[in-house]
């Protein structure tokens, strides 16, 4: 199979496992994702086993691992708080307690100091923002076969174990943070307000020349809150994938000795991926922030 090859190896390690519609005419596949020879005679759902799959499949697919491995961090992510909270007492903390509450202190001290508004949903969003990206990206630092070995397990065609290599999951985030900071901007200047920022900035003027600008404005500002997102959730792929990308080629290259050239680029990403939480994590608040401010 393609795989058996560095390119193919690469490529198949960088592959989502795919749920889609594929038109009638696709190759079939066999479970090693080699071709049949024989066609898919009817559009049908399918789980992608080979790449003229996922091709077939276009933009409206669903990348299976992404989600099912996001759901279950954020879902450990949950429990733990959970479980720290009811252990939680007024003496001195140890243990994971004292980790949790070091997080929080950290958490609460950068809203504090970047956001001047005043919300209840500010503090409790960047803890989960912080600590969901981490613990997403934390999952590089295991060997790259393992997403191979777990799907050769379930039988399975592809797998991707690491949320945050996906730009549909980071993509997601950055512009469930964008719904957030329109939401923000509407209940601190109303909607008259939300959109008379559009209008009439970055370009003031008065009389009929304010609503001569109003096209040349609307350009801009929109142009200007798409791009926040945009860059925000791009940010976080490109890294993650650049350092996904690296330990795969490594592994590539070096076979049964690829532990020996990951392990410093490993120890590389253990100040990436707090580093990344955390940007991700403080523009989203200087985001609302700005959002929340009248003029």
């Amino acid at each position: 199979m393609a795989a058996d090859t560095p390119t193919g190896y690469i490529k198949h390690h960088l592959t989502n496992l795919t749920y889609g519609k594929v038109p009638e005419g696709t190759p079939v596949c066999d479970a090693h994702g080699d071709l049949t020879g024989e066609t898919i005679q009817q559009a049908s759902w399918i789980l992608a086993r080979c790449d003229e799959q996922v091709d077939a499949m276009g933009f409206m697919a669903f990348h299976v691992d992404s989600l099912a491995w996001s759901g279950l961090m954020g879902t450990i992510f949950v429990l733990v708080a959970a479980m720290v909270a009811r252990r939680a007492h007024a003496g001195v903390p140890a243990g994971m307690l004292n980790s949790v509450e070091m997080v929080v202190e950290f958490v609460d001290t950068s809203v504090r100091d970047s956001f001047h508004g005043k919300s209840k949903l500010i503090a409790p969003l960047a803890m989960t923002i912080f600590c969901w990206i981490f613990i997403m990206s934390s999952i590089k630092l295991l060997p790259v076969d393992t997403a191979s070995a777990i799907a050769a397990a379930l039988g399975l065609g592809y797998m991707k174990i690491v949320p945050t290599v996906d730009p549909n999951i980071t993509l997601a985030m950055s512009f469930s943070v964008l719904g957030l900071v329109i939401a923000f901007s509407i209940m601190s200047k109303g909607v008259g307000g939300f959109f008379g920022e559009l209008a009439f900035h970055p370009f003031e003027a008065q009389g009929i020349t304010k609503f001569l600008l109003v096209p040349v404005n609307l350009i801009l500002e929109v142009v200007a809150l798409l791009a926040k997102p945009v860059s925000l959730g791009l940010r976080l792929f490109g890294n993650m994938f650049a350092g996904e990308f690296v330990f795969i080629l490594l592994a590539a290259m070096m076979g049964y000795w690829q532990f020996v050239g990951s392990v410093p680029w490993a120890i590389f990403h253990l100040l990436v991926i707090p580093l990344q939480s955390f940007i991700f994590m403080i523009l989203t608040i200087v985001y609302l922030s700005m959002a929340s401010e009248q003029h």
